[in-house]
């Protein structure tokens, strides 16, 4: 096991820095300027060259990178342009935004995902699974941002019974939580009623049935618990994606998260800010796919992390 996390250890941080330097080259490599986003579009050519001077963007790129990894290895990851402050600060800021939204859908989506996939792999074939059915591909078919704007039309506008947008109360929680649960729901039950399915047509419970297993005892006991590994790896890699922040729902709703905060650093041009928070969501995601990957042998004793089993 401390030989399985070390060996990870060193794969997470190369993947950081990997996907760090990465987003560092394709930002300077974007078109725009972050100059003339910072000064606006009334600033003189000399006021223009100030800043790129107090940014270091006058410097040559390899040695903006090598400042760049001097300023990551101590922690630095610069000031932002649009915020004026550590960039590091203002994404841990808004970071628990983003964890609740995530937690949340998360939440939402196990809850009624796993039952919804049992139910509709114990009712295979039938009337009742084939609309199940035809509502989670309508569900998964649906965009985020479409699915969004209707809850929010009918709830917010025509029925103004939740916040339209921010996180004043948690009543504002709601709706987002409810459009980013839409498609994983779709996702997760139909993960689930494929991987049940195959699960109770296996001969184990066959021989269990035989032997007078009830069928509540197969279906959760035998059947799910034996769907655990897929189960916990797509709500794992889910969870993993949402860390990274759901830009199109945060910007629908107004939500102060990590997604909304990209979509202004792109429009800045804010290099500080940009490599910040892939620095902190790539982190969490990869801890996240770290903790996945520890729960496996609760699961299946069969499996041993780091060796064939």
């Amino acid at each position: 096991m401390g030989r399985y996390l070390a060996r990870r250890a060193g794969q997470s941080l190369l993947t950081v820095f990997l996907t760090v330097s990465t987003v560092f080259l394709l930002v300077r490599l974007a078109p725009g300027d972050p100059a003339s986003a910072y000064a606006g579009p009334t600033a003189s050519s000399a006021e223009l060259a100030r800043i790129r001077a107090q940014f270091g963007l006058d410097e040559p790129l390899l040695k903006q990178y090598g400042l760049f990894l001097r300023d990551l290895f101590t922690g630095d990851l610069g000031t932002s342009y649009s915020f004026h402050s550590s960039a590091l600060d203002v994404v841990l800021d808004r970071l628990p935004y983003t964890l609740t939204l995530a937690v949340s859908s998360i939440a939402v989506t196990a809850l009624v995902a796993v039952p919804l996939g049992v139910w509709m792999a114990r009712r295979a074939d039938s009337r009742r699974e084939l609309g199940a059915d035809i509502v989670t591909v309508a569900g998964q078919s649906m965009p985020d941002f479409w699915t969004g704007v209707m809850l929010l039309t009918v709830f917010a506008v025509l029925l103004p019974v939740l916040p339209a947008s921010g996180f004043t109360s948690w009543s504002g929680l709601v709706l987002p939580t409810a459009t980013v649960a839409v498609l994983q729901l779709a996702l997760i039950s139909r993960l689930v009623r494929r991987e049940m399915s195959t699960a109770l047509a296996s001969p184990y419970v066959t021989v269990a049935r035989s032997r007078g297993v009830s069928e509540r005892a197969l279906t959760w006991s035998y059947a799910l618990a034996n769907s655990g590994i897929p189960l916990v790896t797509a709500l794992g890699t889910r969870f993993a994606a949402m860390l990274n922040g759901v830009v199109v729902v945060e910007v629908v709703f107004g939500w102060p998260g990590v997604g909304s905060l990209v979509v202004r650093a792109l429009e800045t041009r804010d290099y500080p800010l940009i490599q910040a928070t892939v620095l902190v969501t790539a982190t969490l995601a990869i801890l996240v796919q770290l903790l996945v990957d520890l729960v496996y042998p609760l699961l299946d004793p069969r499996v041993r992390l780091g060796k064939a089993a």
